[in-house]
């Protein structure tokens, strides 16, 4: 079992996105949650979960209590250790050096020595109470009242290897979108290795940039010729291959999203932002219009998708053959919510993560814990 803790402040969004990467994401409180089994070089690759810790043992949020269960834990490793605690969002109200304090005593009680600088292995206590997030679609989001403290050994970290600010970019127009949050809905289309990921309305990249820094290959298209050779750009500058490693492949062309020129099932997501309010007529179509259009054509070459806009269309998804898995809203600004939309063709609905997802491997992946 790991300990996921969450970044950001929508924790239901973040569990979700987690999902792409572990498998039974369960929400234990607020910034906490718990998985069984995890791909540790996916949840690197994570926007909305700072990092995934080894279960050691789980109580109540207080220092006393935390001692007490880690005095009987079983502790599998071996050298040098440090303690790092967390008071989640300020929630708990503990003294994190009285936390670290206490937890580094029992440690070298058990043998233990301890290097604050570079240290073997890093204990992670995390503080949390409060209630937790609420939404029908994440396990244990059910708005009730949690008290916890989560140990675990730090197992993985993630990287933060964002794109740069879209205005220190080659190509930047105002609007785009945080680097942040284009990572997490590339993840939660399917970006990885080995997959490829379209933004039939790519404007200046940002979302299918994310997916080709997660190793995905990337298609990207936009009705206006600037917009497209905007993204070209921004691809050329980070996407290019370097000493270490090959770059994925991508493709950028002026197309229309709702008559893509594409073949049945090309792609293994979709993810777009839509036009908002204010730029209602686009080209030749009205906004509903083109919203629907786009929804069926990504339908048709693709098995999942992520829509976000300013508004819910969970209507013309539906009719477009699509499954709603899950609906967020996420407020961007005080004139801003962004609606999002996990969707799964109908025909491939029932299931989550691919298992593939969820496997050891030789690249740092970790093994599944019970």
């Amino acid at each position: 079992m790991y300990w996921l803790e969450l970044a950001g402040e929508t924790d239901a969004f973040a569990a979700r996105e987690a999902a792409t990467a572990a498998t039974g994401v369960d929400l234990l409180a607020p910034g906490i949650a718990r998985t069984g089994g995890i791909d540790g070089a996916h949840a690197r690759r994570l926007a909305y979960t700072r990092a995934a810790h080894d279960a050691v043992a789980r109580t109540d949020a207080a220092v006393d209590a935390a001692v007490a269960a880690l005095r009987a834990a079983p502790l599998d490793r071996s050298g040098s250790v440090a303690v790092r605690a967390r008071d989640v969002r300020g929630t708990s109200g503990v003294s994190t050096e009285a936390v670290e304090r206490e937890l580094g005593s029992v440690l070298v009680d058990r043998g233990f020595d301890v290097d604050l600088d570079d240290p073997d292995h890093v204990l992670r206590a995390l503080f949390a109470a409060g209630p937790r997030a609420e939404h029908d679609a994440v396990a244990g989001a059910d708005g009730g009242d949690a008290d916890l403290c989560a140990l675990g050994w730090v197992a993985a970290e993630a990287a933060r290897d964002f794109a740069p600010d879209p205005t220190d970019r080659p190509f930047f127009q105002p609007g785009s979108m945080a680097p942040v949050d284009a990572r997490a809905y590339a993840n939660l289309a399917g970006a990885a290795p080995g997959r490829t990921l379209l933004d039939p309305m790519c404007g200046t990249g940002g979302l299918p940039l994310e997916a080709g820094l997660v190793g995905a290959d990337a298609v990207a298209c936009d009705a206006q010729a600037k917009m497209a050779d905007g993204a070209r750009r921004n691809f050329r500058a980070y996407l290019a291959d370097d000493a270490d490693a090959p770059s994925p492949d991508w493709h950028v062309a002026r197309g229309d999203a709702t008559a893509l020129p594409l073949p049945d099932d090309t792609v293994d997501g979709v993810a777009f932002d839509a036009p908002y309010g204010r730029q209602s007529k686009i080209a030749r179509h009205e906004l509903a219009d083109l919203v629907a259009g786009a929804l069926a054509e990504a339908a048709r070459v693709a098995p999942r998708a992520v829509l976000i806009a300013d508004r819910d269309w969970r209507g013309p998804a539906r009719d477009a053959g699509w499954t709603v898995d899950a609906a967020f809203e996420r407020r961007v600004h005080r004139s801003l919510t962004r609606h999002v939309l996990v969707l799964r063709r109908e025909a491939d609905a029932g299931g989550e993560a691919d298992p593939a997802d969820i496997s050891p491997d030789a690249d740092g992946s970790l093994p599944d814990r019970e």
